[in-house]
């Protein structure tokens, strides 16, 4: 080789700059940088035997054949991410796991889709999956499969979920809006209203502090002891979206029976009450994530109602009406001054988006 011309060595492509704090869009580019963020927070806190295979699709075994499957599928937003009493992962695991309960159903898997904004703080996301991971736990479920993706700064809101799940319903229970009978008692796990106080104070939307927590909670627990012990219970419906009003509008509708409840009856705590006295909301119409509605014959309302009490997500649980032959397919609220108020669905979005 002539001394005088230049040496070249081979080129060295230089590693990619690390980026562990925040996400970027490089982490929903489905290489090297994606892998090590479904790794090191995803797979961490997740793994099982059906995740652990590493496929784009988990085969798992059902219950034998005398049944049926429950499957739902639910998107989740909240602002912000973090909330008193919960989060939005939280939030995604325990939505799904009442979807499924709500048809008499034992949760059994879940999957979950991550859309994440450009900037999301990693430890925040990280925070979140344990959210997932305990209350998949409590709940008894697994979470099997999942899809990461990224979108650019400024074309998300930080980090939305979207779950499916899969669940098992035994032959012999038939529960659903249409199932509900004259004569019928309404049972209803507790306060109202706690959740979406909750996130609107969380927000700043209320303009004061309200001392309140989320009641987001997985009810499956509680749902299958109550079927235990009341095995002809007709209707389970959670009041998320539009409250309790609206859930009981959806029902009378199905059924084509009318609903009647008592305005005393139903347990609002003061510092929900005090809120919407001040800003002019009907808790009755606000969300709720931890509460489901009870339908059951008369014959098996108290071993119900006892059964729900028994559960820590249950311990204030009352009887706040009954399904009647008057008035078939709308609900009428008997307030305490003895006066009757028609209770409509709700017509729009009385409240930002929540959940």
């Amino acid at each position: 080789m002539n001394e005088s011309q230049p040496v070249f060595e081979a080129p060295i492509c230089p590693l990619p700059l690390r980026h562990d704090d925040t996400i970027v869009i490089g982490h929903g580019s489905g290489g090297k940088m994606t892998h090590d963020l479904i790794k090191n927070v995803f797979h961490t806190h997740f793994h099982n035997n059906y995740l652990d295979q590493g496929n784009d699709f988990a085969s798992v075994p059902m219950p034998g054949p005398n049944g049926r499957l429950s499957i739902s599928t639910d998107g989740h937003i909240v602002s912000p991410l973090l909330f008193p009493g919960g989060d939005i992962g939280r939030l995604a695991i325990c939505g799904t796991v009442n979807d499924m309960s709500m048809s008499g159903a034992t949760p059994l898997y879940i999957t979950a889709s991550f859309i994440m904004e450009e900037g999301l703080s990693v430890q925040t996301l990280e925070k979140i999956v344990i959210s997932m991971k305990t209350a998949a736990e409590e709940a008894g479920v697994q979470i099997i499969a999942g899809d990461t993706k990224v979108v650019e700064k400024g074309k998300g809101d930080g980090l939305f979920i979207s779950t499916a799940g899969i669940g098992w319903i035994p032959a012999q229970i038939q529960i659903g809006g249409n199932q509900a009978q004259a004569g019928d008692a309404i049972l209803l796990s507790g306060s109202i209203g706690d959740h979406g106080i909750a996130v609107l104070s969380a927000r700043g939307d209320l303009g004061v502090v309200v001392q309140i927590e989320s009641d987001v909670a997985p009810l499956n627990h509680l749902i299958q002891s109550v079927l235990k012990v009341a095995p002809h219970t007709h209707v389970l419906r959670d009041p998320t979206r539009g409250g309790l009003a609206t859930t009981l509008n959806e029902i009378a509708q199905q059924s084509k029976f009318g609903i009647q409840v008592f305005e005393e009856q139903i347990p609002i705590r003061q510092p929900v009450q005090a809120a919407c006295d001040l800003l002019g909301f009907d808790p009755l119409y606000i969300a709720n994530e931890g509460k489901v509605i009870v339908i059951v014959p008369q014959t098996e309302k108290e071993a119900a109602l006892h059964a729900m009490q028994a559960s820590p997500y249950g311990e204030d649980a009352i009887e706040i009406g009954n399904v009647t032959t008057s008035h078939p397919g709308r609900v009428i609220l008997k307030t305490s001054l003895g006066t009757n108020r028609i209770l409509d669905m709700m017509a729009g979005e009385m409240l930002p988006r929540i959940c």
